[in-house]
């Protein structure tokens, strides 16, 4: 029986697949864009949260809004740090997380980053309406969203179903001796 649904399904479907290869493609050409300023899209990405936050932010907040872990932020704040574009700060709200702040190297190199990325963008966006990238944007938006809103909601679902399936198993296994 197939669902009334499914065209949707497979239309959400089809912009997960293009977001998967876009993302692979991103990050390769930010790769390409910055290398000779000696960062990786992944050193660019942290840089720019921290960059582009109002107040100085912790690991784990900044793994928290960019959607990454918190180990891989960590790894490349330390990187970062090493290189002199980064460094900790004490954080008066919590003992052992740090906050994590832009030095004037760091500051200098997203701003060098971003001097490539305006220009690199406009290329990119070249013949495309401004209607039509409000409208990607917005569905992109919703989507994540909507991820964020549900994941924890899905993921305790799928849990309690996974224990569930555990304890008739043990229950069942109990029974047949």
């Amino acid at each position: 029986m197939i669902r009334r649904d499914a065209g949707r399904s497979d239309a959400v479907t089809r912009i997960i697949l293009h977001v998967f290869r876009l993302n692979g493609r991103l990050l390769a050409a930010g790769d390409r864009l910055v290398e000779d300023l000696r960062l990786t899209s992944a050193r660019w990405q942290v840089l720019g949260a921290i960059a582009l936050s109002d107040t100085p932010q912790s690991v784990a907040n900044i793994a928290r809004d960019m959607g990454l872990t918190r180990q891989a932020v960590q790894r490349t704040a330390n990187e970062l740090v090493a290189n002199g574009l980064l460094e900790f700060a004490p954080n008066p709200h919590h003992e052992r997380a740090q906050l994590v702040v832009l030095t004037k190297k760091g500051a200098a190199a997203h701003q060098a980053a971003m001097a490539r990325q305006v220009p690199w963008a406009n290329t990119l966006g070249a013949g495309l309406r401004d209607k039509d990238l409000a409208t990607a944007q917005h569905v992109l938006s919703v989507l994540t969203e909507r991820l964020e809103t549900a994941e924890p909601r899905a993921l305790g679902k799928v849990r309690k179903e996974r224990r569930s399936r555990r304890y008739a198993k043990r229950r069942s296994y109990g029974q047949a001796r």
